[in-house]
């Protein structure tokens, strides 16, 4: 079985990953350099898919730094701490451009399945983490690509996160022998060599999660 897996290389689709590989797909992972401010991800998901085993993994290259309006990819300062309602580090219509992109290859590659680690419990209020959303664009891969109008293939939208707590991520990662030493979190690396800044929403969250399982993140060893 194939399947395509959105990779940033932080905890949730790290985990996704870990995940898709456990349940016996053949993965493909797809990552994404849009000019984003912690770009550094990036060498954490070539990390983690090598830790991991993939097929292959792509990394496509775009500069949304041109359309802007958040704080990953304009001169918007990374907020300290949590914020209410949609913060500024949501990316205008990210999940979409990225689920694109991974519908494509997936009906190049006859995948049927498409991972994503979006999860909704420990809420972030990114709209295009909810479950509605992922239903529509499900709905709306099966209506927009040759291969399923032809009813050769109908592709599916996994998210395994979806209801998880990010302190059950953690567990389940590491029942799966993922090494969370390979991923990043941080939207506001500091110095040189680059380390977590451990006040933006991210960093919170990723502390609150090794925490709340009892577990040291081994990236701050």
């Amino acid at each position: 079985m194939k399947a395509v897996v959105l990779l940033s290389g932080g905890i949730d689709s790290s985990t996704t990953l870990a995940i898709a590989k456990n349940e016996g797909f053949e993965c493909y992972a797809i990552s994404f350099d849009y000019a984003q401010r912690h770009r550094i991800e990036l060498d954490f998901a070539k990390k983690v898919a090598k830790h991991i085993g993939v097929k292959e993994h792509l990394i496509i290259s775009f500069d949304l730094r041109k359309i802007g309006g958040s704080a990953l990819t304009s001169e918007i300062d990374v907020p300290a701490g949590t914020q209410e309602g949609i913060p500024v580090t949501y990316v205008p219509a990210r999940n979409t451009i990225f689920l694109s992109f991974a519908l494509a290859w997936a009906e190049v590659l006859n995948a049927p399945f498409i991972f994503i680690g979006a999860n909704v419990v420990d809420y972030s209020g990114y709209p295009d983490c909810r479950p509605e959303y992922l239903q529509a664009f499900e709905r709306m891969a099966n209506l927009a690509t040759k291969i399923s109008v032809e009813g050769k293939l109908q592709f599916k939208i996994h998210a395994p996160l979806l209801y998880l707590t990010k302190a059950e991520i953690i567990k389940k990662g590491i029942e799966l022998g993922l090494d969370y030493s390979l991923t990043w979190s941080c939207y506001d690396p500091q110095g040189d060599p680059p380390k977590p800044c451990l006040e933006c929403p991210s960093c919170l969250f990723r502390l609150k999660a090794f925490e709340e399982a009892g577990i040291k993140d081994p990236l701050l060893k």
